[in-house]
């Protein structure tokens, strides 16, 4: 199964902006649909932002839209979530996810729920001060 390995958050201010990123273990990544999703204490993990294999389709939950962008570099194996005008409820762990199966799909489906994903990375605390 990929591995999945997050990075880039920290401690802003709001309004701020802030980059994280997720590296992938194969070069299979590069098939994936892939996703950003975030757990606030006693919250359940909510969906941020997905991203077809192709990079060419992306998908956003409604709290971000507008103010986070997710991309990726397939030959870095990597994909990115930037995020901005940064409010203290976007406080949370962020989680990047890997969908394995339909890989490189003709017609993407955006995936929103934690159970369409089937490999997760460890968390990335992203704290945001008022």
């Amino acid at each position: 199964q990929v591995q999945l390995v997050e990075s880039g958050g920290g401690l802003v201010q709001a309004g701020d902006s802030l980059r994280l990123s997720c590296a992938a273990s194969e070069r299979t990544f590069s098939g994936y649909t892939m996703g950003w999703f975030r757990q606030a204490p006693g919250k359940e993990r909510e969906f941020v932002a997905a991203i077809s294999w192709s990079g060419r389709n992306t998908y956003y939950g409604d709290s971000v839209k507008g103010r986070f962008t997710i991309s990726r570099d397939n030959p870095k194996n990597t994909v990115y979530l930037q995020m901005g005008s940064l409010k203290p409820e976007d406080t949370a762990v962020y989680y990047c996810a890997a969908r394995t199966q339909n890989y490189k799909v003709n017609f993407w489906i955006p995936r929103v729920r934690t159970d369409e994903y089937d490999a997760w990375g460890q968390g990335t605390q992203v704290t945001v001060s008022s």
